[in-house]
């Protein structure tokens, strides 16, 4: 009889579990894209925007932790006309007629055979209206749905544009910098083939006044980007007061100087140069404490297609009287309509310089990434060691994920530092 009780006891928790999993708003705002790129359509904090063309698909991703039933409704507006709709998930579409003021429709039933993301995409096949409509939500259940279902959940912090613009990821460095003075801060960069997406920022040579590396801007225009923060905490340059401003020294032939704001402020530079994927590119900074409690930084790029190294930039931080500390770099994507595309890039042969002319070789990172990451909002983003070397990957919604924190100590340490005639560089400030 006790045999019996149980089987049924376990029968009626397996029905429930499948039967399971309460409704989640899921945001349009803060979790879709369109693709191709339109000029007309568009994602905003409310939603799908101006949707009006056939030809383009919308595309909401969620990531969930079991398989299971998946039920989807959305809240939509198509107050003007009436609308037929496709919903399609893993490869099966729905359709559904839309019409009048927001409503909440039911679209169907899909069974997920596998943890991971999951894209929900819409299309539009007729309309009598102007458009197809506005949708502002999804409304998911389900026994695939469960606490651990992760999405951007809503827009206070301004999270759906980060969100959309996916976690940033970093490594930093383990050096033992305890009793070394640090001057030079020497890595290098390669980009795989397929992963120069545009808004790509890989960050070769962070440190903790600024952060040194190379941009996808836009599909024509690529930079090497080397900027110094301010010691004035502000997100406006025009706040800076003269005394903390941040001052050029020199610059490099063909560099722009200015200034930057929204994420800290102080003095930038960069150079436009069409660097190109496989192929390694070399990154070497100084920094030097100076007198009147100022520190001089100094960014060289070796560009292998003009087989030189090229002066970026050399700025003086005020306030500042230190050498270089807090060695790291990160990959990020500062474009959020590129969120939903997969970026990768190696890290490798890292190397310090202490003042007496000795070289450290890194072999040792920990991996960490935002509060995107952090929140659990996006979980696309991996780093660790392959192929004997550092890397980062984020974006594009993949399902394995680097769990944060993570320590990776190279198999076999750089093997020789790297050779640079330090004469030749300090005439490229002259």
């Amino acid at each position: 009889m006790k045999k019996l009780q149980l089987f049924l006891y376990l029968l009626l928790a397996i029905n429930s579990s499948s039967q399971s999993g309460a409704e989640v708003i899921v945001p349009a705002g803060g979790n879709s894209w369109v693709t191709p790129d339109s000029l007309e359509e568009r994602i905003t904090a409310a939603g799908w925007e101006n949707w009006q063309n056939s030809n383009v698909v919308f595309t909401t991703y969620i990531k969930v932790s079991q398989p299971g039933s998946l039920k989807v409704k959305a809240a939509i507006e198509a107050s003007e006309g009436e609308s037929k709709l496709q919903c399609t998930i893993a490869g099966k579409g729905k359709t559904i007629k839309v019409s009048g003021n927001k409503k909440e429709y039911m679209i169907g039933e899909w069974h997920i055979r596998q943890a991971g993301y999951v894209a929900i995409q819409m299309s539009g096949i007729s309309r009598t209206g102007p458009g197809f409509g506005k949708l502002t939500h999804f409304i998911v259940s389900g026994s695939c749905i469960d606490e651990e279902t992760a999405y951007v959940k809503n827009n206070e912090d301004n999270y759906f544009y980060w969100g959309r613009r996916g976690p940033s990821v970093h490594l930093s460095y383990d050096i033992n910098e305890a009793g070394r003075e640090i001057t030079h801060f020497y890595s290098e960069i390669e980009v795989p083939e397929g992963n120069d997406v545009t808004g790509s920022y890989y960050m070769a040579n962070g440190f903790a006044e600024g952060y040194f590396g190379m941009q996808v801007n836009s599909p024509t225009e690529r930079r090497i980007l080397f900027s110094v923060w301010s010691p004035f905490q502000t997100d406006d340059p025009r706040d800076i007061p003269d005394d903390q401003k941040i001052l050029m020294l020199r610059k490099g032939e063909g560099v722009y100087t200015g200034e930057f704001g929204n994420e800290g402020s102080g003095g930038q530079s960069f150079l436009r140069y069409s660097w190109k994927t496989g192929i390694r590119y070399r990154f070497l900074l100084q920094g030097i404490p100076v007198a009147n409690n100022y520190t001089n930084y100094t960014a060289y790029f070796y560009a292998p297609e003009e087989n030189k190294w090229r002066l970026i930039a050399s700025f003086s931080r005020p306030k500042t009287h230190t050498y270089l500390t807090r060695f790291h770099s990160f990959l990020e994507n500062f474009i959020p309509g590129t969120g939903n595309i997969t970026r990768k890039a190696w890290y490798l042969n890292q190397w310090v310089r202490d003042k007496e002319g000795n070289w450290f070789a890194i072999g040792k990172t920990r991996f960490t990434a935002d509060a995107t990451a952090q929140k659990k909002y996006r979980l696309d983003y991996a780093g660790g060691i392959e192929n004997g070397r550092f890397f980062l990957k984020n974006d594009g919604f993949f399902n394995e994920s680097t769990p944060l924190q993570s320590v990776f100590i190279l198999p076999k340490a750089p093997a020789a530092p790297p050779e640079i005639d330090f004469e030749a560089l300090e005439k490229l400030q002259q």
